[in-house]
């Protein structure tokens, strides 16, 4: 069963940054290669949205609109660990951010098979 960990959310103010992690664990290397590893965050009252989604050869991203130029994916295959750099965050970034893990390199939620606890994410103004 795979499992997912998002760490590295907290308290900021606007402007500043902050680097999610998630850490994959619970099937092989090979199985993980085939998987998109997605961001997606739910503000209080709002819907899931995407944010940014990586292949797992980390050789393809794709970013919403609005955390296009300030969010970062990256990887480390060898931690099996997916990271979210956040910069420039804007107070309408406060949201709770899940990673997830699904087959298909997609946008939409239910694309994904795993997700993550998530991890709350507030910007101060």
């Amino acid at each position: 069963q795979v499992q997912l960990v998002e760490s590295g959310g907290g308290l900021v103010q606007a402007g500043g940054s902050l680097r999610l992690s998630c850490a994959a664990s619970g099937a092989s290397r090979r199985t993980f290669s085939n998987y998109a590893m997605g961001w997606f965050r739910q503000a209080s009252g709002k819907e899931r949205e995407f944010v940014a989604v990586i292949t797992w050869s980390g050789d393809s991203t794709v970013y919403a609109d609005s955390v296009k130029g300030r969010f970062t994916l990256s990887k480390d295959n060898a931690k099996n660990t997916v990271y979210l750099q956040m910069n420039s965050l804007k107070p309408e970034d406060t949201a709770v951010y899940y990673c997830a893990a699904g087959f298909y390199y997609s946008s939409t939620n239910s694309d994904y098979d795993y997700w993550g606890q998530g991890t709350q994410v507030t910007v101060s103004s």
